[in-house]
């Protein structure tokens, strides 16, 4: 297993490309299986995530072929459906994606339960509602089986804003009989980049970016080619990372119609985020201060459903805290068990209180000491590098493939910005 060495106390300082959007990559792969016609996707981000992704569809007969570093071609002519293999399936949460489009394309499928992060309990009942509500018979034992003759349209009110939920329930939706109507759907920008992939594969999806989509259901769909969108997550982290080394990052092509959201917390928090064009740059030596709520309240970061703030970035939004003149609350809604991996920061010198579960008080700035930290989870992890950089002295970080799933070359893209990082072999 490989593990980072970090010597902290470095500014990060140049110019990055932030890689495709991990999330939206997987439900584009997903999606390829709704057509017999070839599908090229550009922009994939080169993560364990995507390969174990384009695995599971090779498995099923997939004709999978690598253009160049970040382009694939797919193509899904014959499907065969033989059992999945159950540890490759719970490698990732976006396997469960796999099942709305092979319900539409075959009519029936049988799927492990998935995996993923472990960051507190991820409910399905979501998408198994919304395939029910299309017409899908749902059995849900050791094996998640549906079955449906023909899938037909419907008003549905999804129990949950779920993006993978949203996402199974448009790739069934397309080609269902009739008209669905999803309310509560999801709207982050890796939902609008599915639609928008499969408009262009002939399906007819209006609503793309708010709440309430309509999809009006189609015979077949076609072929397509498509570029997946900058991964307003990595951007996020590597402005946090720049800010509390007190560095100077500029950050190409970076989508800033996606930050609106990331900006306004992370100014709460001192730091100052500028727009040049479609880049976005950090200034260097930022003063870092907490703005209190009128009446000098603490303030209260939380996170919630697009465009509220990401819960991905919850993680290393606590870090950037810890080097930041002030007292905040921090509200994270979403996963019961993210925000255990605080015990870590404040073994390394954080002044943190973990209320309960949901929520924690960071006072700063803290002089973090260098630690050996393991990475639980992909946010988690890349939270952890953080704050091995603002450290004091060296820090090793393990479980570095938990980082791999999310962040494409990470130690590269810091060590161009200046960090002394170095990936060794256990």
């Amino acid at each position: 297993m490989d593990e980072l060495i970090i010597e902290g106390g470095v500014p990060l300082r140049g110019t990055l490309t932030p890689s495709g959007n991990k999330n939206a990559a997987l439900p584009a792969l997903a999606a390829c299986l709704l057509t017999d016609e070839p599908v090229i996707l550009h922009n994939l981000p080169d993560i364990q995530d995507v390969h174990t992704m384009l695995d599971l569809l090779a498995d099923i007969g997939v004709q999978v072929e690598r253009l160049d570093t970040h382009s694939w071609r797919l193509q899904a002519q014959e499907i065969r459906l033989p059992p999945f293999a159950r540890e490759k399936f719970r490698r990732i949460r976006g396997s469960i994606l796999l099942a709305g489009p092979l319900l539409a394309r075959m009519g029936w499928v049988e799927i492990p339960p998935p995996g993923g992060d472990v960051i507190g309990r991820r409910r399905v009942d979501t998408h198994f509602l919304a395939f029910q509500g299309l017409g899908a018979e749902v059995d849900v034992n050791d094996l998640f089986r549906l079955n449906a003759r023909q899938l037909r349209g419907a008003d549905i009110l999804l129990d949950e804003a779920s993006v993978t939920g949203t996402e199974n329930a448009v790739m069934a939706a397309v080609l269902a009989k009739g008209t669905t109507v999803l309310r509560n759907a999801a709207s982050e920008p890796h939902v609008q980049d599915l639609c928008h992939l499969l408009n262009g594969m002939g399906a007819r999806i209006e609503g793309i970016g708010s709440n309430v989509l309509t999809i009006h259901g189609v015979d077949r769909l076609g072929g397509g080619e498509f570029t997946i969108g900058p991964d307003h997550i990595e951007v996020g982290s590597y402005i946090a990372l720049a800010a509390m080394t007190r560095g100077e990052l500029r950050i190409r092509n970076a989508a800033p119609h996606h930050l609106r959201m990331i900006r306004h917390v992370f100014s709460r928090l001192g730091v100052e985020i500028q727009v040049d064009g479609e880049d976005v740059v950090v200034p260097a030596e930022q003063p870092l201060e907490v703005v209190p709520d009128i009446g000098g309240a603490i303030p209260t970061i939380a996170d919630a459903p697009w465009p509220a703030f990401p819960a991905d970035l919850m993680s290393i939004a606590i870090v950037l805290a810890t080097q930041t003149t002030g007292t905040v609350l921090f509200h994270e809604k979403m996963f019961e068990s993210r925000l255990y991996f605080v015990d870590k920061l404040i073994f390394m010198g954080a002044r943190i209180v973990l209320c309960d579960p949901h929520r924690c008080v960071v006072q700063g700035p803290s002089q973090l000491q260098g630690d050996i930290l393991v990475s639980p989870d992909i946010r988690a992890g890349m939270a952890l590098v953080g704050a091995a950089l603002c450290a004091k002295g060296q820090s090793i970080i393990r479980n570095v493939e938990q980082i791999d799933r999310g962040y494409e070359r990470v130690e590269e893209k810091l060590r161009s910005l200046g960090a002394r990082i170095e990936r060794v072999k256990r």
